[in-house]
């Protein structure tokens, strides 16, 4: 480990936090009123889900980098019951937060009581 002076990091944390003030000061530099194209706004609508499947969706299949190979896992069975709630409920509010703890009420008790 080098106890000297890193120039790098500064200097690209500066620089991060200048382009993060930057692109969120534009919504306050314009004087008209500013939106977003239709098509952009739609796209929008699905970051939450996306991002959230994006982080969800390995921990679900994968264990240490392999996929799981056995159906003694309690993921597997909280997957398909969210799935199912999810379809079952879709349109009506709060519909992913309702999701997750479906999801976890299935979990909780498969991993810790039967050690899935």
């Amino acid at each position: 480990m080098n106890a000297g002076f890193d120039f790098w990091t500064p200097l690209i944390i500066v620089c991060m936090a200048g382009v993060t003030i930057i692109t969120r000061s534009f919504f306050f530099i314009s004087s008209k009123p500013w939106t977003l194209p239709r098509w952009a706004q739609r796209g929008l609508q699905y970051a939450p889900i996306a991002a959230l499947a994006a982080v969800i969706v390995p921990e679900m299949v994968m264990t240490q980098g392999q996929l799981i190979s056995t159906w003694h896992d309690a993921r597997l069975f909280a997957v398909v019951a969210g799935v199912a709630w999810y379809t079952w409920r879709k349109g009506v509010g709060q519909v992913v937060l309702s999701t997750i703890v479906v999801g976890m009420a299935v979990y909780l008790p498969l991993h810790l009581g039967l050690g899935w």
